[in-house]
C-alpha cells in the first residue's frame, strides 16, 4: 500500500481526531465518522452521513472507540466484507478475541493494536504502536499504519496480543500517577507547588525503567535471591506511609492492597528477597472464605 491509501477514522474523540489529522497531514484521502455529527468543526469536510459511507470509501478502517462493544455496536449497520479492520481501543484480550471472531463473520481482516501515547504524540517517529494478527495483513498496510508512530511493532499472529499487552503495560499507569498524586497532596499541603517536584518525579521513573530488564530476569528465571531491593525493606516502609498519611492529614487507603501483598510476602518467606518476588504473591491471589 502506498501514501495515497484511502482510510477510513471511525470515532473521533481525542485520539481518534489525532489519528484522522495525521493521515490527513501525510497525504491519504481521509474518511471520518462519528455518532455525534459535526463534533470536530475543522474535519467536517472529511466527515460521511453515516458510518455506511465512511466503511465504503476506504479499504482500511480504523476504529478508535471506547471499547470492542462500543465498536461493533458503532459498525453493525455497515458492509465490512473485503475491508480490514483495525481496533484501537481498551478492552480485555477475550474482547479482541471475540472482535476478531466477528469481523471474519462479516467478511473483513482484523488487526488489533494499541497506541501507548498522548493524542498530541499520534505521528511521531518515537510513538511507540503495536498490533496483532494476521502477518500478511500487516505486512500489506505497514506504511500505512506506520504513519501513526515511527516504533510500529508486529506482536504475533494470535489476535488478542496487543490487548493482553495494552493491559500488562498499561496497568503501571493508575499507580504511578496515584503515586504522584500522593506526593503532590503532601507536598502542596507544605505550601509548596506541586510543579516543584515533577523534575525529581521524572528522574525517579528513570531509575524504575532502569531496572526493570533485571527485574524481568529475575522473574522469568524465578531467582530471588540476590536482591538490590528486599521485600523487607518495602515492608517496613509500611510504617512511613502511616505515619504521613497522619500528619499530613492524606487519603493513603489506595495503598492497603500493596500493604497486604508485602505482608503476606513477608509470611510467605519472601522478606529477604527480590522485591520481584512479589509477583509469586500476585500469581497466587488470596482466597476469601
Amino acid at each position: 500500500m502506498d501514501q495515497h491509501t484511502p482510510v477510513t477514522v471511525i470515532g473521533l474523540g481525542s485520539m481518534g481526531r489525532a489519528l484522522a489529522e495525521a493521515y490527513i497531514k501525510a497525504g491519504h484521502p481521509t474518511t471520518v465518522w462519528n455518532r455525534t455529527a459535526g463534533k470536530v468543526p475543522a474535519l467536517r469536510d472529511n466527515e460521511a452521513a453515516d458510518v455506511s459511507t465512511a466503511v465504503k470509501a476506504s479499504p482500511l478502517v480504523i476504529a478508535c472507540l471506547t471499547t470492542y462493544e462500543a465498536t461493533k455496536s458503532a459498525l453493525e449497520p455497515a458492509d465490512l466484507a473485503g475491508r480490514t479492520l483495525v481496533t484501537l481501543n481498551s478492552g480485555a484480550p477475550a474482547g479482541a478475541r471475540e472482535m476478531a471472531e466477528w469481523a471474519a463473520g462479516r467478511g473483513a481482516e482484523y488487526l488489533d493494536g494499541a497506541v501507548k501515547n498522548v493524542p498530541a504524540a499520534v505521528g511521531d517517529p518515537g510513538t511507540l504502536l503495536y498490533y496483532s494478527g494476521s502477518r500478511a495483513v500487516y505486512d500489506q498496510y505497514f506504511p500505512v499504519l506506520r504513519v501513526l508512530g515511527g516504533d510500529t511493532v508486529y506482536l504475533g499472529a494470535e489476535p488478542d496480543l496487543a490487548a493482553l499487552y495494552e493491559y500488562a503495560v498499561g496497568g503501571t499507569l493508575l499507580p504511578a500517577l496515584l503515586g504522584f498524586f500522593q506526593g503532590a497532596a503532601v507536598v502542596t499541603a507544605r505550601g509548596l507547588p506541586a510543579a516543584s517536584m515533577v523534575r525529581f518525579t521524572a528522574k525517579w521513573l528513570e531509575m524504575i525503567a532502569s531496572v526493570l530488564p533485571d527485574m524481568a530476569d529475575e522473574i522469568d528465571s524465578g531467582r530471588y535471591g540476590d536482591p538490590a531491593s528486599a521485600v523487607g525493606l518495602f515492608e517496613a516502609g509500611i510504617a512511613h506511609d502511616a505515619s504521613v498519611a497522619a500528619e499530613f492529614g492524606v487519603d493513603t487507603s489506595w495503598q492497603e492492597g500493596m500493604h497486604e501483598i508485602l505482608r503476606r510476602a513477608v509470611a510467605a518467606g519472601y522478606r529477604d528477597d527480590s522485591v520481584s518476588s512479589l509477583i509469586e504473591m500476585i500469581r497466587r491471589p488470596q482466597v476469601s472464605i
